[in-house]
C-alpha cells in the first residue's frame, strides 16, 4: 500500500473534509480526492460516506484508521532507524580479536566503543591463526584486531600500533635473572612456535629476528595460540617469543624479558573486507588507534 495514499486517508480523516484536508497538507482538493478514490479502489471498499456533519467513515475506513496511524508510525521508524544505521549510531558489529591482545586491548576498548557507539549492540569473538582470515571472509565478523596484519587480496588493513618482541621462559630458568637476555644466549634452545604467515612463511617476525641475529632454535612445538605457546613454556617444553602484550595474560610462573639488542616488534592491526562499507568500521578503527597508539 502506498503510505502517501494512506497519509492522505488520515488527514481526511481527521479532517472530515477534503477540502480541509487539502489545506493541511498544502495541496489541491482534487488531486487528493483522486488518491482517496484509487485508495479505495485499492482496499476493495468504500471508506468514507457524506454525513450531516462532513466526510464519516465507513466501518471499513473504521477499521483501516485504526491501524493507519501504526503503520505511519512504523514506517517512519524504520526510516529513521535506517538513517541510523547508515550514519554509524545504530546496528550491530561483530568484533574479532587474537587472544594475545585480549587482556591488554579489549578492557580499554570496550569503554571506547560504548562511548562512541552506544545504540550499537557489540559481539566478540576469539579468533586464532588459523581461523581469523575466514571469519573475514564469511562475514562472521565484521572486523578484527589483529597481530600480525591479515595478508589477502580481499581484506583491508590498517596498522594501529606494535608490540615488542619478548622472551617467554619459565621463572625457574637461569636466564630469567637476566635483566635482558642477550640473543646468543638463545642458540640451541628449543623454541615453542606461532603459525607462520601463510603467504609468506620466511616474513615472519620471530624468523627473521633469528635469522638477523644467526641463532638457530629447534622447533620444539609449533601452536596456535598464544595460550597455547604458554602453556608449553610453563610445562618446561621450551621457549616462546611473543609480543609484550601477552605477558598480561600469562599464568604464574612464566616471566617474559626483553632481547638484548633487538627492538623488533609485531604489528597490531584492524583488518576487513574490502567490499563492507560499513561506517562502524570507522568508528572501530579510530577508537582503536586511540587505544592500541599508546601501549
Amino acid at each position: 500500500m502506498d503510505l502517501r495514499r494512506l497519509r492522505y486517508f488520515v488527514a481526511v480523516a481527521e479532517a472530515r473534509s477534503v477540502g480541509k484536508a487539502a489545506e493541511r497538507l498544502r495541496m489541491a482538493q482534487p488531486p487528493l480526492s483522486v488518491q482517496i478514490r484509487k485508495l479505495e479502489a485499492e482496499v476493495g471498499a468504500p471508506l468514507f460516506r457524506r454525513g450531516t456533519r462532513g466526510m464519516d467513515l465507513t466501518e471499513a475506513g473504521q477499521a483501516l484508521l485504526a491501524r493507519a496511524g501504526e503503520a505511519l508510525a512504523l514506517a517512519a521508524d524504520g526510516v529513521e532507524a535506517a538513517r541510523a544505521v547508515a550514519a554509524g549510531r545504530r546496528g550491530r558489529i561483530s568484533i574479532g580479536y587474537m587472544f594475545a591482545l585480549a587482556n591488554a586491548v579489549l578492557p580499554r576498548l570496550i569503554p571506547e566503543l560504548r562511548r562512541s557507539i552506544p545504540g550499537v549492540e557489540l559481539h566478540f569473538a576469539e579468533l586464532s591463526a588459523s581461523t581469523r582470515e575466514a571469519r573475514l571472509l564469511d562475514r562472521s565478523v565484521t572486523v578484527a584486531l589483529c597481530m600480525p596484519a591479515i595478508n589477502h587480496p580481499e581484506i583491508q588493513v590498517a596498522r594501529v600500533g606494535a608490540q615488542p618482541l619478548m622472551l617467554a621462559m619459565p621463572i625457574r630458568s637461569p636466564l630469567s635473572r637476566l635483566g635482558a637476555v642477550p640473543m646468543a644466549k638463545l642458540h640451541g634452545r628449543p623454541l615453542i612456535a606461532l603459525p607462520r604467515p601463510e603467504q609468506d612463511p620466511a616474513s615472519s617476525a620471530v624468523t627473521a629476528l633469528l635469522r638477523r641475529h644467526q641463532v638457530v632454535m629447534p622447533i620444539a612445538s609449533r601452536v596456535e595460540t598464544v595460550h597455547s605457546a604458554m602453556s608449553l613454556v610453563l610445562a618446561g617444553e621450551g621457549f616462546a617469543i611473543l609480543p609484550a602484550c601477552a605477558k598480561l595474560g600469562a599464568p604464574q610462573g612464566i616471566v617474559f624479558r626483553p632481547l638484548r639488542d633487538a627492538t623488533d616488534s609485531i604489528d597490531v592491526a584492524v583488518c576487513w573486507r574490502r567490499d563492507s562499507h560499513s561506517p562502524l568500521i570507522r568508528t572501530f578503527l579510530k577508537c582503536a588507534e586511540k587505544v592500541v597508539a599508546p601501549m
